[in-house]
């Protein structure tokens, strides 16, 4: 393959979820077109109900270093499972944090599941939706239905 016809940066974004591990397989599958490839999960603050609930003595509150001590140790594993693929790992509102993150590392292509709870729609919009829409490089939507008939549900 020439050169010219490689990416530079390819990143792939993941969740936890099944969708989230179909997205890594197709990063899996375009990996010989890159020369670095990242795997990026963001971690989201708590939410608001969630904070309020613990200030008012309803719920405890969160350990974000001990949720970020356990991303870390998850992402790793996801990372370890794509040759070649450094972990990256951040803080934030998950859809713009990883697109201020794409612009700043230079990646050329987004990979990211299409799918996303009713909840987490509801509280932070869609991951898949944003990323298409604001990503500063082009973004590859990985749909649940193409690779094992299931409804897509973003």
């Amino acid at each position: 393959m020439d050169q010219a016809e490689r990416y530079s940066h390819i990143a792939c974004c993941v969740d936890g979820t099944d969708a989230g591990g179909r997205a890594v397989a197709e990063a899996r599958r375009l990996r010989d077109l890159t020369e670095r490839i990242s795997v990026v999960h963001v971690v989201a603050p708590p939410s608001l109900p969630v904070t309020l609930a613990a200030s008012l003595g309803g719920a405890a509150p969160i350990d974000m270093s001990t949720e970020l001590a356990a991303a870390t140790a998850w992402l790793g594993g996801v990372a370890a499972g794509l040759p070649g693929a450094e972990p990256v790992l951040l803080e934030g509102h998950p859809a713009s944090t990883a697109c201020e993150w794409a612009a700043s590392s230079g990646c050329e292509l987004l990979i990211a599941a299409s799918h996303s709870g009713l909840v987490e729609r509801a509280l932070l919009g869609s991951f898949s939706g944003y990323l298409a829409h604001h990503a500063p490089c082009p973004v590859l939507l990985v749909r649940p239905d193409v690779l094992d008939g299931g409804a897509d549900d973003a």
